[in-house]
């Protein structure tokens, strides 16, 4: 299930955190494609719904669902504790630190904390 809520300028489409993995980049692109039918301009998804193979770099499914997200105009913002895959990637903590100074990709512990980071960057 899938809501769109408005915060911090976005209209987001948030993806409950109910509900199986989303394992591969054809999953990614049917929540994408909702998410641009719906009229969202982030889509954002809980860290415990992305398939491990998505914080492992060299599968290159992070790359794919953010490069799809960006060729729909969308933000990707992956929203819950991820330090268990940052402290096992010294890729994913540079691609993360990265995202921070782009305005495509976020990664926030929370909804709040992705707000507020909206907030403070003026790039919303």
């Amino acid at each position: 299930m899938t809501q769109i809520i408005e915060r911090g300028g976005e209209h987001i489409l948030l993806v409950d955190i109910e509900g199986p993995a989303i394992g591969d980049e054809r999953q990614a692109t049917d929540l994408i494609g909702e998410a641009a039918w719906q009229g969202a301009t982030m889509l954002a998804i809980p860290a415990a719904r992305l398939g491990a193979h998505f914080f492992q770099l060299r599968s290159g499914l992070a790359g794919a669902i953010a490069q799809k997200a960006v060729n729909y105009r969308l933000k990707l913002a992956v929203i819950g504790d991820i330090s268990e895959h940052l402290a096992a990637s010294s890729a994913l903590r540079d691609w993360v630190r990265e995202a921070g100074r782009r305005n495509d990709l976020w990664f926030a512990p929370s909804l709040d904390d992705l707000v507020a980071a909206l907030a403070r960057s003026g790039r919303a």
